[in-house]
This record gives structure tokens, C-alpha cells and sequence, in this order.
């Protein structure tokens, strides 16, 4: 309770004081006011109601970082996230308070190359919610573009429209691998990204999935959700070749496409043999830096090796797979927690600690 018996969050003029979850420090996190910017004629104010923890979001509360982004001053965290439309700018004709909506959290600038060329994802002056310096969404409201608001079909909840952020890294991958009913998929990590790229490419048509992962539970889930094929594997380097050929027999035929949703060296080098001459390796996880993997013999034999970051131009397609019910995300969500800093602090340790967590989920 705030001061004089009122609620969190509550001013004493009875105007609402907007509340977001801070990041102050190494494992520190605190539930704060959080002031928002102005609504500009093409922005809406959306209220957050479900908001998923991504793993950027625990690599930033345990090391105040991740890959090359550093966190130098206090941050609102939090990107995976849908919400109801409150208020909309005067030129916004597309939404209208009430609104349902899936958020796609990137800002970019419109104007570079890389934006007028369609592969904004790529765009230098990107404002990444929770991405340092930009404020994130872990937040009873935010303001955001209209345009990167996506209104959710009737029969798509909340917690899954916030669901297709995570979702479109798997369906961008899937395009950038075009994947079709004649690419055999191996995708190496079974955690949440690597199974919605699974649930990508099932429902991009590809006709056999093995998946491979150092844990029983996660590769448990990636069976009952629709892998032809799971493969335990060991974290040990010298494992390599005995466990090339496991996955190709598990495969029972060539590996036209690998996705490594992990990113290490022992991921990247099992993932570049046990692909087929001609096929391709799409990077996608980024557990590693900097990696050394065998690309000589993967090249002579023709393996494109395929950089993969974000998304783009996603949204409508996962909503429309959400939709149509080509993919059902509800089985990825495993845990619920409400918003007060009692909550935050368990959602995140829960996200963190393994065990049998793959999406931990915010009810706001």
C-alpha cells in the first residue's frame, strides 16, 4: 500500500499513476512509476494485460546484458507483450479503444537503406522495447506506434497474441530457410524459440522435424507438440560425430534445413555435418559471442550458413496461424503470475531456474 492507505500506483487526485517493472541493477528489479511519453497523432496508449519473460530479459536482470547491449541506467523490462487500446492518436483510423491487440515491439526509423529495402529488422536506429537505452513493456501502460499494433482475431487470447513475438523469430527463420513441403527441418535446442520455430515450420509444410536438446523435459514437450523425432544429446564436444549420425538416423533421410536455436560451438559444428551437401544452417540462437565451428568441410560440401536476427513483417501471419488454428501456442505457457514485486521477483527466478518453466507469463 502506498501512503495514506491508498493502492499502489494510485495518485491522490485519483488519477492513475502508471506502474512498470525496473531493472536497477544485477538481479534487481522493482515495481516503479513510470512516466510515458505524450500520445502522438499516430500513437495509442495500450494497457498491458499479458506480457511474456524472453530470455534477453533474464540474461539483462542476471548480467546487465546481452550480446552487445548493455544496461547503463535504470530500465523498464519486458517486449513479449498484447494489450487493450485505451486512447488513440487523432490520426489513427485503424484502432480504437477497446481494441485488442499484439504489440511488435521494434521502432525503426523508416529512412536508411535497410528500411526503404524491407528488411527493417536490420534498421541501426531501432528502438527495441527493453533493449538499453529504450524502455520496455513490463508496464501497466505503454504508448506505441499504431501501426505496430495488431488487432487480434476474436478467437486469440491475450497471453497468445503476446505469444507472437517469440513466435515470428521462428516463422522469420522459416522464411529466410524457406522452408515448404520438401525441406526436411532439424532444429538443434528446445527451448521456447527452438520449439515455435518447430510450431513455424509444421505449419510452413515441412514434412519430417527431429529435434535435439540436453533435457528429457524439453524435448518431451517438443514431442507431445509434434517433433517426428527427438534426440538427447550431451553438452561434450567429443560427442560429435557418434551423435551426427543418431540425429541422421533419427531424421531417416537428408537434413535439407538446420536451425541452431542455441548458438554454441557444439550446436553450430553438429548442426553443420549432419546437414546434407546443398542444405542449409540458419543461426538463430546467440548463445555464444564468437564461435569455432568446422566451415571448411561444411563449405566443400556447399552448406550455406544463414544469419538470422529478429523478425519482420510477422505479425499478421502468426496471427493469422494462431487464427486459423495451424499453431497453437497454449502448450509453450507453463506458468501465470500477477504484477506486484512479490510476483515479478518469482516469475523471473522461475524463468531463470529451468526445471519444467518454458514460458513464464504476466496476467497484468
Amino acid at each position: 500500500m502506498g501512503k495514506g492507505g491508498m493502492s499502489q500506483g494510485e495518485k491522490e487526485d485519483g488519477e492513475e499513476v502508471n506502474m512498470a517493472a525496473w531493472l536497477l541493477g544485477v538481479n534487481t528489479l522493482k515495481i516503479q512509476p513510470f512516466e510515458l511519453p505524450s500520445l502522438g497523432p499516430y500513437d495509442v496508449l495500450v494497457r498491458m494485460k499479458a506480457v511474456g519473460i524472453c530470455g534477453s530479459d533474464v540474461h539483462y536482470l542476471k548480467t546487465l546484458r546481452c550480446a552487445d547491449f548493455v544496461v547503463k541506467e535504470p530500465m523498464v523490462i519486458g517486449h513479449e507483450c498484447a494489450g487493450v487500446i485505451e486512447k488513440v492518436g487523432s490520426e489513427v483510423k485503424t484502432l480504437v479503444p477497446g481494441d485488442r491487440v499484439a504489440l511488435e515491439p521494434g521502432i525503426s526509423c523508416w529512412r536508411c537503406d535497410h528500411c526503404k529495402g524491407g528488411r527493417y529488422n536490420l534498421c541501426p536506429e531501432m528502438k527495441f522495447f527493453a533493449t538499453p537505452p529504450v524502455h520496455g513493456s513490463l508496464a501497466n501502460q505503454v504508448v506505441h506506434p499504431a501501426d505496430l499494433c495488431f488487432k487480434l482475431p476474436d478467437n486469440v487470447s491475450l497471453e497468445e497474441g503476446a505469444m507472437c513475438e517469440p513466435l515470428s523469430v521462428g516463422v522469420h527463420a522459416c522464411r529466410r530457410a524457406n522452408i515448404g513441403p520438401e525441406t526436411n527441418v532439424l532444429i538443434m535446442g528446445a527451448g521456447p524459440i527452438g520449439l515455435v520455430t518447430m510450431l513455424g515450420a509444421r505449419a510452413f509444410g515441412a514434412p519430417r522435424i527431429v529435434i535435439v536438446d540436453v533435457d528429457d523435459y524439453r524435448l518431451s514437450v517438443a514431442k507431445e507438440i509434434g517433433a517426428d523425432n527427438i534426440v538427447k544429446v550431451s553438452t561434450n564436444l567429443q560427442d560429435i560425430a557418434e551423435e551426427v549420425e543418431k540425429i541422421q538416423k533419427a531424421m531417416g533421410t537428408g537434413i535439407d534445413v538446420s536451425f541452431d536455436c542455441a548458438g554454441f560451438n557444439k550446436t553450430m559444428s553438429t548442426a553443420l555435418s549432419a546437414t546434407r551437401a546443398g542444405g542449409k544452417v540458419c543461426l538463430v540462437g546467440m548463445g555464444h559471442h564468437e564461435m569455432t565451428v568446422p566451415l571448411t568441410p561444411a563449405a566443400a560440401r556447399e552448406v550455406d550458413v544463414v544469419g538470422v536476427f529478429r523478425y519482420k513483417n510477422t505479425w499478421p501471419l502468426c496471427l493469422e496461424f494462431l487464427r486459423s488454428g495451424k499453431i497453437d501456442v497454449k502448450p509453450l505457457i507453463t506458468h501465470r503470475f500477477g504484477f506486484s514485486q512479490k510476483e515479478v521477483e518469482e516469475a523471473f527466478e522461475t524463468s531463470a531456474g529451468g526445471g519444467t518453466a518454458i514460458k513464464v507469463m504476466f496476467n497484468l
